[in-house]
């Protein structure tokens, strides 16, 4: 009788998950962060989320994504989670409550 050997194809998983953070119970009175990678439109779409975000919570204050670091992200891993710390740094400095971390289709 032979052995067969089978390999899953989801791969091994590299990164312990952490979940998300919990949700904030308003966005009055709060900072948010918008974060881009400099890809999809955000020059276009952000200004737009912006704008209907404070007329829904008059109190919001939002940093835009031009406050922050937004070249287009490489494939390099390490070089990822570089950038991530540091933008994670950057919006704690400037009192963000949270990030708009992406937008798209």
């Amino acid at each position: 009788m032979s052995t067969i050997e089978v390999v899953s194809p989801v791969g091994l998983e590299v990164v312990k998950r952490s979940g998300s953070a919990p949700r904030l119970g308003s966005l009055d009175g709060k900072t948010i962060g918008e974060v881009w990678n400099g890809v999809f439109k955000g020059d276009f779409t952000f200004p737009i989320m912006r704008k209907l975000l404070q007329r829904k919570y008059p109190g919001l204050r939002i940093i835009p994504y031009t406050e922050f670091p937004h070249t287009p992200g490489s494939d390099n891993p390490s070089q990822q989670r570089e950038r991530a710390r540091r933008i994670a740094a950057m919006a704690k400095e400037k009192g963000c409550d949270a990030v708009i971390s992406g937008n798209g289709a």
